[in-house]
Parts: structure tokens; C-alpha cells; sequence
């Protein structure tokens, strides 16, 4: 499993986590949509933290810098 994410993709994901979060817990959000809202957040928290992304792999992506 090689790193796929770099740390631009993992900030920007744990930002959409915090307000998909904060969106649930200020009740904006509820219901079905909440739930499967909440399980993309956890999703790209975990992803963000083993800085990799199952769905980038196939594709060949990755957002991570090359090292010279």
C-alpha cells in the first residue's frame, strides 16, 4: 500500500469531515443523508490519516509530491 495522498488532499479532506460533523451536530443535517454523510466523514478521516486512497489506486492518481 504506497501513499497516494498529499498533505493539500488530506487537509482539504479533514476540513469536509469537520463541517460534515459540525452540520450533524447543529442539526442542519439529519435522517438518512446524515448518516451516509457521516460515514463519507469518517471515511476521509481514516483515509487521511494512512495518507491513502483506495479509489485512487486504480486510476493510477496520487496527489503526493515526487521525491528527487
Amino acid at each position: 500500500m504506497n501513499k497516494n495522498l498529499g498533505s493539500t488532499d488530506k487537509a482539504i479532506r479533514i476540513l469536509v469531515a469537520v463541517l460534515i460533523a459540525g452540520l450533524y451536530f447543529t442539526n442542519v443535517i439529519s435522517g438518512t443523508i446524515a448518516i451516509v454523510l457521516l460515514a463519507l466523514a469518517l471515511v476521509f478521516v481514516v483515509t487521511s490519516f494512512i495518507s491513502f486512497c483506495p479509489l485512487y489506486y486504480p486510476f493510477g492518481i496520487s496527489t503526493r509530491k515526487k521525491n528527487s
